[in-house]
């Protein structure tokens, strides 16, 4: 745990950016949501079992799985015939920030870092935990990859996203639970990237080897002192 914070020079860094679900925000809402909650509700609506439901949404998902269609609330209403932001509402309850997140967001406005959220949710899914947290109290800016037209796996995401958020990939951490994401990020020139080993809180922690790695925010924190 001491190793991160000792790899990373805060005095080289200007800006966090962030990514929402799985980082942020524990991947268990959407785990839970996608692989059970809209399965029960298709197979309701389509007079199927669930098992029934999920052999057949769970191909779907995945061929378009890294793109924006993927990511995009209002493909899949029309795809499945479901209102998926009605739906997200039935299982609000599980959205969670992980822990020591927000006391990392205050330790980076107390250092005078630049937060800015990075996601790929769709606007509406933004708005819609966003409304439900307390993250929006303590951004400087959030950025969804619908507003650039490509998802954040794309190279030419962050090329786009720099035209209208400038920033110099030197000098700037790139937090992500999406490995795919992260070596994207790479590929354009961060210098400070950083994975989250556990960003579903009912699932294993994960075995990281391509990128530096913590469990928890605690340990970008400075350590307390005697």
């Amino acid at each position: 745990m001491t190793v991160i914070r000792e790899q990373l020079d805060w005095s080289q860094i200007d800006s966090v950016f962030l990514d929402m679900d799985g980082t942020l925000l524990d991947l268990h809402f959407d785990n839970h949501f996608w692989l059970e909650h809209v399965p029960r509700r298709y197979a309701e609506a389509r007079g199927l079992s669930l098992d029934e439901a999920k052999a057949e949404l769970i191909p779907r998902y995945r061929n378009i799985e890294g793109t924006l269609s993927w990511y995009c609330v209002d493909h899949w209403s029309r795809e499945l015939g479901l209102d998926i932001v009605l739906l997200k509402q039935e299982v609000e309850h599980l959205i969670a920030v992980h822990p020591h997140v927000m006391d990392f967001l205050e330790w980076l406005a107390a250092s005078g870092k630049r937060r800015v959220l990075v996601t790929n949710a769709h606007q509406k899914t933004l708005d819609f935990k966003l409304q439900r947290t307390p993250l929006a109290g303590h951004l400087e800016r959030a950025i969804t990859s619908h507003e650039l037209g490509v998802a954040k796996e794309s190279a030419a995401f962050w090329p786009r996203f720099h035209a209208i958020e400038p920033f110099d990939p030197q000098r700037t951490l790139f937090v992500d639970d999406n490995l795919s994401v992260l070596e994207s990020a790479r590929r354009y020139g961060f210098r400070w990237l950083l994975a989250i080993r556990e960003p579903d809180s009912q699932k294993p922690r994960r075995e990281i080897d391509a990128f530096p790695a913590i469990n928890n925010f605690s340990e970008l924190l400075p350590l307390p002192r005697d």
